[in-house]
């Protein structure tokens, strides 16, 4: 028999004509997915921003603004030196000059907050005018000698010219040089800033040392005060609580010595450790007020009694041919008890190290420990009222503790030699 050819495989039977639905659907689909696509291309887009940023147009609004106060100043110091030259020859030119240096202080402050508003220049405010002597006289004398009043006058007169440029060249570079506008203002405003900081700041270092010198003053004040309450409270609390129950006791023996001579005697062997325990308070806040040993020997030895009390081994290294002056050696004692005591309660370390030098001018102090690290003088701890307290004496704390240790504290104290004060020798008693 033959084989059979393969015959081809069967044609499939045509499917049903596209109708006018079928074909509305097809259109409607394609139309969905191109506003899909659209819709996702739109997300994509960048957000719009701003052509110039916030510190640009800060900029050219100090820049507008600078004609009518620059003009307000000019106008303001040219009648006050007009009127003041006129009646200087009459009895009120002086105090009318006083007065116009007081508007020109006010109007200064104006300038630094409208400087400190746009341009984000921080200048100090000048300390205020105290009258050397009282009275009008001295009133007045203060004022016309104060130098931050007449550079303020300075600024408001030659601040006009300066302040007509930068609102012409202003006003026209934001309708004609739009692109370069930044530059122009950033350009034109660093003249302002420069104006600001060199006729409104602070007459000079002296400014500066004068406010210094008043929170330092602040500072020793309040540690005194609070010294003070210390000292009070533990006495209250402590000797003189321990001697009004001495007292006690001793009065209830003497009563019962007749009577019961056994029990007078217990009690006196009571009050004879009261007594001792009195004594040893009394001793524990003299050396809070100033040890003995400091006086007697200096910081060598009274270093090494403050180490030898320390609950950890700790290593003194002093390197001082003499000594300074007794406050900066109470300080400096007070400096390293208190350090000392923050190794003990916080940092869980095993040994510390305590050197002590001197270089040309300063007394440095130096205390090192292995514990844990991450000692701050901020959040007001023990560190930052032990930083504060230095500052006011022209002193430094350096603190440098990261996490894990170790920690090394530094305090600069300025170095002032100690001054002999001659003692007249007591006059012999005749007999």
């Amino acid at each position: 028999m033959s084989a059979r050819p393969d015959l081809p495989d069967p044609p499939e039977p045509p499917g049903p004509a596209p109708t006018a639905d079928t074909t509305a659907d097809t259109t409607a689909t394609a139309t969905a997915d191109k506003s899909a696509a659209a819709a996702d291309q739109d997300e994509r887009l960048p957000a719009p921003r701003a052509a110039l940023s916030a510190v640009t147009w800060k900029e050219i609004a100090h820049l507008l603004a600078n004609l009518p106060m620059d003009l307000l100043g000019f106008v303001y110091v040219c009648v006050w030196i007009f009127c003041g030259a006129l009646l200087s020859v009459t009895v009120v030119g002086l105090p009318v000059l006083a007065l116009g240096l007081v508007g020109c202080r006010w109007f200064g402050s104006l300038e630094r907050a409208r400087a400190r508003l746009l341009l984000d220049v921080r200048v100090d405010d000048p300390s205020p005018l105290r009258a050397a002597q009282p009275g009008f006289l001295g009133w007045l004398w203060a004022q016309l000698s104060d130098p931050v009043a007449w550079r303020h006058a300075l600024y408001c007169f030659v601040r006009f010219p300066w302040g007509v440029l930068t609102f012409t060249v202003a006003l026209v570079s934001l309708f004609a040089a739009w692109p370069l506008l930044p530059w122009v203002a950033r350009l034109l405003t660093l003249g302002d800033r420069a104006m600001v900081r060199g006729l409104l700041s602070p007459s000079d270092g002296l400014e500066l040392r004068i406010a210094e010198l008043e929170s330092d003053r602040v500072t020793v004040t309040d540690t005194a005060s609070a010294d003070l309450r210390r000292i009070e409270r533990d006495l209250h609390d402590g000797a003189q609580a321990r001697l009004v129950a001495l007292a006690m006791d001793l009065g209830l023996a003497k009563e019962k010595l007749t009577e019961d001579p056994e029990a007078a005697a217990r009690m006196v062997d009571e009050a004879h450790g009261e007594v001792k325990a009195a004594l040893t308070e009394l001793r524990d806040l003299a050396r809070g007020i100033h040890p003995a040993i400091l006086t007697d020997r200096g910081l060598d030895a009274a270093l090494s009694s403050l180490a030898a009390r320390c609950t950890i081994p700790v290593t003194v290294t002093v390197d001082t041919t003499t000594r300074p002056a007794p406050a900066i050696e109470s300080i400096t004692y007070f400096t390293a008890s208190e350090l000392l005591q923050n190794i003990s309660k916080h940092a869980n370390a095993h040994h510390a190290t305590l050197d002590l030098w001197r270089t040309d001018n300063r007394l440095l102090l130096q205390v090192t420990d292995n514990g844990q690290g991450g000692a701050t003088a901020h959040h007001g701890t023990g560190l930052a009222g032990l930083a504060e307290r230095l500052d006011s004496v022209d002193g430094h704390l350096l603190i440098h503790s990261p996490p894990g240790g170790p920690t090394t504290i530094t305090a600069g104290l300025p170095w002032r030699d100690r001054t002999k004060t001659p003692t007249n020798p007591l006059p012999e008693e005749t007999p």
